[in-house]
């Protein structure tokens, strides 16, 4: 299985964190947890994922020495690739999409940002796409929902929650079919924050895998730390003697 990881944003909350460390703000990927950087982790679960063969990862060209440290600290046994990222989530995915081997049928699509996900996850949502041309990671939405009047604090109007899901990556897809959706996207303009949703527009069927709830994005501060306490409390689990 092929994997695309967009790193290419600066995450413009993560201001405040890189304010602790003393530095001028960059990459969000690049912000340490339990002394290693975000991005670190999220490759550290590729790599242990059996099915990921190669890694395509999507970042601006100002960041790629940061990337290939870190990536020679790694030691990753899988091949991965450097890719020039766009000036937006769905452009850097388009740019991956097309520098990925002409072999690739499939390919799954993963947030730099998500370092929690498992090795677990991303073989489950491989397996799931022998049989699937589209589909995501996602969890059962738990709390209340309320849609708000734009430009406002006043609900609209309160969902049903039953029924809704709360997307995650990795996300996978037919390699063919999401690159003439991503073509089309181009064409007509549309904006979009994931590439389901493009697959969404050109009429075609997307499944649910089953996600993880500590699977989430870093995207704050707190989420930093919520990681740091997963990350540390996974590393403190006794292993299993045989």
């Amino acid at each position: 299985m092929y994997l695309l990881i967009p790193a290419a944003g600066t995450g413009q909350r993560m201001k405040e964190a890189w304010q602790r460390q003393g530095k001028a703000q960059r990459n969000k990927l690049l912000l340490p947890v339990l002394s290693q950087p975000i991005l670190a982790w999220t490759l550290r679960a590729a790599e242990a994922a059996s099915q990921i063969v190669w890694i395509g990862l999507v970042g601006q060209p100002s960041d790629w020495p940061d990337f290939e440290e870190i990536l020679s600290t790694l030691n990753l046994t899988t091949s991965v690739e450097l890719v020039k990222g766009g000036k937006t989530r769905q452009e850097s995915v388009y740019n991956g999409l097309k520098a990925l081997p002409d072999q690739a049928q499939h390919v799954l699509i993963h947030d730099g940002a998500r370092c929690l996900a498992t090795p677990e996850l991303f073989n489950r949502c491989a397996d799931e796409l022998k049989t699937s041309s589209g589909l995501i990671a996602a969890v059962p939405v738990k709390d209340t929902i309320k849609k708000v009047a734009p430009n406002s604090n006043l609900i609209e109007s309160t969902p049903d929650r039953h029924g809704l899901w709360a997307a995650q990556t990795p996300q996978g897809f037919d390699v063919e079919q999401l690159k003439n959706c991503h073509e089309r996207g181009r064409q007509e303009r549309w904006a979009v924050t994931d590439d389901a949703a493009l697959f969404e527009q050109c009429g075609l069927s997307v499944r649910i895998v089953e996600g993880e709830e500590t699977n989430l994005k870093v995207t704050t501060p707190v989420d930093l730390a919520i990681a740091e306490l997963i990350l540390k409390s996974r590393l403190e689990k006794p292993t299993t003697q045989p």
